[in-house]
């Protein structure tokens, strides 16, 4: 069920939920950046820190599929203020952890409560919005302006005042969106008030929709996007520092800068998904990522640093396209209910990505580990290319 708003109140419900993206995801961006600060203070391995980080990402995953069937049974705006406020809580966990083992239990928390937020956000938006395509893109450009300010933040406060006080300072951030949402998301109908949370549950249901070709298929392309995305998030900062040779501080940065970049190509991708098609705009992305991380581990010195972090800013700018392609397969009175599931889905499998890249860091070194990235983004190309090709229509 579309709401209709005036052209006023779109722009705020756009800009609010946009912040609140901002904020969510900008506290895990900081996580990155202080994982090797975190890895001198406990002693710990990059796998034990990956697990960790696998374990966040899991439980923010699964909480993907009940936040959207909760937002079709309760409303949108009261998952978002529960997600924002599990995130700040998260966050304060996450800083005040005084081990190894309650950081990740903290982890977790902040997944949960970030969890909660986006599915009902895209929910929200595509109701409001009916070219939902350039509106997606625009919400995780926010998550991608996130990783400008939150990462170069936390490695200069990190460096300075230790990476307590910049988890803690993240979730300081995070208060004024909490007080905007309250203000400026509207208390709109629940899109199916008439469904019973034994949705969650509905095994026939989940497995129709699942087994639907053109939706599985979108699922598999975007577990490739989002395991790239879990080793850039989780990874990039330490491969800065070990691989490149650069302090925390500039690898913070240069973390910063590959997602300044990604804010402003989201959108533009978005754009490109609308008047082109949404494939189109993936397989462009995927392959200026699998470039920037052969520039990366292949070209030395100043040219292959800044080379590769350019273009992987550019590369990773799918997230709004691969949400909207999931959005084009299904009907509008599905979409709480499927988004979410299929975004529980493809994240749990892609939250694999910390983990895997961290093993394949401990035991091969870095080009093993972003070398399994790069083999898994041609997977994609093949798969895009193929579809094309055969008329596949998936």
């Amino acid at each position: 069920m579309s709401i209709s708003v005036d052209s006023t109140t779109r722009r705020r419900v756009l800009a609010t939920v946009t912040a609140g993206n901002f904020a969510q995801l900008g506290v895990r961006f900081v996580i990155g950046p202080i994982v090797p600060l975190v890895l001198v203070e406990f002693g710990a391995t990059r796998s034990g820190v990956g697990g960790a980080l696998t374990a966040m990402w899991a439980v923010y995953a699964l909480l993907q599929f009940p936040s959207g069937v909760f937002a079709d049974r309760f409303g949108e705006r009261t998952l978002l203020l529960t997600g924002l406020v599990g995130t700040v809580l998260g966050a304060a966990a996450v800083a005040l952890a005084p081990s190894l083992v309650l950081f990740g239990a903290a982890l977790v928390l902040l997944g949960a409560g970030a969890g909660l937020f986006f599915s009902p956000g895209s929910s929200l938006l595509s109701r409001v919005y009916d070219e939902h395509g350039g509106a997606l893109s625009a919400l995780t450009a926010g998550g991608a302006l996130a990783g400008v300010i939150f990462p170069a933040s936390a490695g200069i406060v990190g460096v300075r005042y230790g990476w307590r006080t910049a988890v803690a300072g993240a979730a300081l951030v995070s208060l004024p969106v909490v007080l905007a949402t309250v203000l400026y998301i509207p208390k709109s109908p629940a899109a199916a008030p008439e469904k019973g949370l034994s949705e969650l549950v509905n095994v026939r249901r989940v497995a129709r929709m699942m087994t639907r070709p053109s939706l599985a298929y979108t699922a598999g392309i975007a577990v490739l996007t989002g395991f790239t995305f879990q080793a850039v998030s989780s990874f990039l900062p330490t491969f800065m520092v070990q691989y490149r040779r650069v302090d925390p501080g500039t690898a913070g940065v240069l973390f910063a800068v590959v997602f300044g970049i990604s804010s402003l190509a989201q959108p533009a991708a978005g754009k490109v998904s609308d008047a082109v098609s949404r494939d189109f705009a993936i397989g462009m992305s995927a392959a200026l990522t699998a470039s920037a991380f052969l520039v990366l581990l292949a070209v030395d010195g100043t040219v292959g640093l800044l080379g590769g972090t350019v273009l992987l800013g550019t590369g990773i700018s799918w997230p709004g396209t691969v949400q909207a392609r999931v959005m084009d397969q299904l009907d509008v009175e599905e979409r709480g209910f499927g988004f979410g599931l299929v975004r529980t889905v493809y994240m749990l499998l892609a939250a694999s990505g910390s983990v895997i890249v961290g093993s394949l860091a401990d035991s091969g070194g870095w080009v093993h580990a972003y070398g399994i990235v790069i083999l898994l983004l041609v997977g994609g190309l093949f798969a895009l290319g193929t579809n094309r090709a055969l008329g596949l229509n998936l």
